[in-house]
């Protein structure tokens, strides 16, 4: 019996003794914790003290917005710059105001109706956007009311001051999306490198903290990137622009390119591209407009390319200056009969010499000159002067064009190659390739932005392709059948190395040919010393009669003629006595 009785009171003392356990326990914890925090708050405070102090100040720390850098033409003519805007917003929150009062002070600065900008203050929601896009006068009148419920939200934007001038070289940007073509795209890393960024604290809402290291000057002036300088003249460019556009107009042609380059070092002087469209309102121009075809769509060159198959077999000693060669008007291959353009004309001329094969523009005596080669030796050589790879143009979406293999090439093949239809080029590959014989066989990348000589050397490069032996036969060929000839692009003061083409287009859905054609003159002068190279393509004219020398050849004359003047080139023609 006594037993039982003491049962409850051992099983008190046995809770009792576990509380006891748990309370200690806690004791113990409670007592490590807060040793282990007056630890962590003695490091904190006393010890990295500094170490917090920056990470405070990194969150108060804020930056000047930088500009991108200016670009320029050759000669210091500005084609596009960044303009600072302001974006005006209420923060009802913070009124310190009436909206009538603050709709007095603004509303003559804003230029908005007294009564329109009231409305807009009344509008409930924490943040409220007055205007935006306010010139740098207004952002400042609005500064200094020092309205603590009204702020100024800083952005830029690009602006082209010569409008639609050389559209297509240098693109255009957009700061919010950061989307960029053209130069702006290539050279955005320069125009965007600012050496010495400002950096400054500032409070929570966004006001400048003043201290004893701080630049006050600094913090009011908008760090700028490098500046950049073309190697396009504007004034050769807009010569360029009015000349294509007129004859685009004209011959109401899908599209047409000027394109100016300085043979000797592979700058361009000018470059083109229609349609066009403006760089300030970029977003309102339609896919056509925006892409620069020139360096992006391929097409068969036609007979512009019998300049580098002769000089592909002249280097190759197959035939030279003096050569000769059967021109027999016409010959069928496989199923397919070729003739000359003037075959109704001329049906059989017969032994030519190379000078008659540029004049008259022989398919024939081009596909013969041609067969003096094997495909590999044809194939190795076209692939020196550049064809099938991408020039290097410091633009962006340049296509590799196509060139097929050698083994891949049948006569026929071999035989359209001769006059430029068996391979598809861009328009810059065949200015580039040209460059070649008007620079004494040296192929030199072409460019568009002027470089320091460091960027120079490195971008830059300089290959010899043919001999020069090979390039001043083929330009006093190229001469000799200007001169003959009734040619459009024949020049007073000038001799003129120059070849036109005509070439079926492509169509774009499928094999085959549309019944359009690309017409295209490319030539340099003067030939004694060539200085400048020019290349005119026009896409489907539709009126009149289509040749190159018909439509394109006249383009290029009208260039020429105000190039010359502009660059007061000395001229290399004797004048004749009347």
């Amino acid at each position: 019996m006594r037993r039982r009785l003491n049962e409850p009171e051992n099983e008190l003392e046995k809770r009792s003794r576990t509380f006891d356990k748990v309370v200690g326990f806690l004791h113990i914890f409670f007592i490590v914790f807060m040793t282990l925090l007056i630890i962590y708050l003695f490091f904190v405070q006393v010890i990295d003290v500094g170490k917090y102090r920056a990470r405070a100040r990194s969150q108060r720390v804020g930056r000047i917005f930088s500009m991108r850098g200016d670009i320029f033409d050759r000669n210091g003519i500005k084609l596009a710059t960044d303009k600072v805007y302001s974006d005006v917003y209420a923060h009802p929150a913070d009124y310190d105001h009436t909206p009538e009062e603050l709709a007095k002070m603004l509303a003559p600065i804003l230029k908005i109706p007294k009564n329109v900008l009231l409305q807009k203050l009344k509008k409930p929601g924490p943040v409220i956007t007055l205007k935006k896009d306010i010139d740098r006068s207004s952002a400042k009148e609005i500064a200094k009311l020092h309205l603590r419920e009204i702020s100024l939200g800083k952005k830029n934007t690009r602006e082209y001051p010569q409008g639609t001038l050389a559209a297509h070289v240098l693109g255009y940007y957009n700061f919010d999306a950061d989307i960029a073509n053209g130069v702006e795209y290539t050279a955005k890393d320069r125009l965007e490198h600012v050496v010495n960024t400002v950096k400054f604290q500032k409070t929570r809402d966004g006001k400048i903290i003043y201290d004893f290291t701080t630049d006050p000057v600094a913090t009011t002036t908008n760090p700028k990137g490098e500046n950049i300088t073309l190697t396009i003249d504007a004034a050769i460019q807009h010569v360029c622009e009015k000349e294509i556009e007129k004859m685009v107009t004209e011959k109401r042609a899908d599209g047409g390119s000027v394109i100016v380059m300085n043979p000797k070092n592979g700058e361009l002087l000018a470059y083109a591209v229609y349609p066009t469209f403006d760089p300030n309102n970029y977003k309102k121009a339609t896919p056509q407009q925006l892409k620069n075809w020139t360096l992006t769509d391929v097409f068969p060159p036609g007979s512009t390319f019998k300049t580098i198959t002769v000089a592909s077999a002249m280097d190759l000693g197959k035939i030279n200056e003096n050569s000769t060669v059967l021109d027999t008007g016409k010959m069928t291959i496989g199923k397919w009969e070729i003739k000359n353009h003037d075959y109704h004309i001329h049906p059989y001329p017969g032994t030519i010499s190379l000078a008659y094969l540029f004049e008259h523009s022989s398919n024939i005596g081009s596909i013969n000159v041609a067969r003096m080669m094997t495909p590999v030796e044809f194939y190795g050589v076209l692939k020196n002067f550049g064809f099938g790879n991408k020039t290097g143009i410091d633009l962006p979406g340049e296509s590799s064009g196509l060139l097929p293999y050698w083994t891949h090439w049948d006569q026929g093949i071999h035989a359209t190659m001769a006059y430029g239809y068996g391979t598809s080029v861009t328009a810059m590959q065949m200015i580039s390739a040209v460059q070649v014989l008007a620079n004494n066989g040296v192929k030199v990348t072409p460019h568009i932005i002027k470089y320091s000589q460091e960027e120079y050397d490195n971008k830059i490069h300089y290959t010899q392709v043919i001999k020069p032996e090979t390039a001043q036969a083929v330009t006093r060929l190229l001469v000799q059948s200007i001169e003959n000839s009734k040619s459009d692009v024949k020049m007073d003061k000038y001799k003129v190395a120059e070849k036109t083409g005509t070439s079926r287009k492509p169509n774009k859905n499928g094999p085959g040919y549309s019944s359009y054609l690309y017409t295209s003159s490319i030539g340099y002068f003067p030939a004694s010393d060539p200085q400048v190279l020019i290349y005119v393509i026009v896409d489907s004219p539709k009126e009149g009669a289509i040749w190159g020398s018909t439509v394109a050849a006249p383009v290029f004359k009208e260039v020429a003629t105000q190039v010359a003047r502009i660059m007061n080139i000395k001229p290399d023609k004797v004048q004749q006595p009347e």
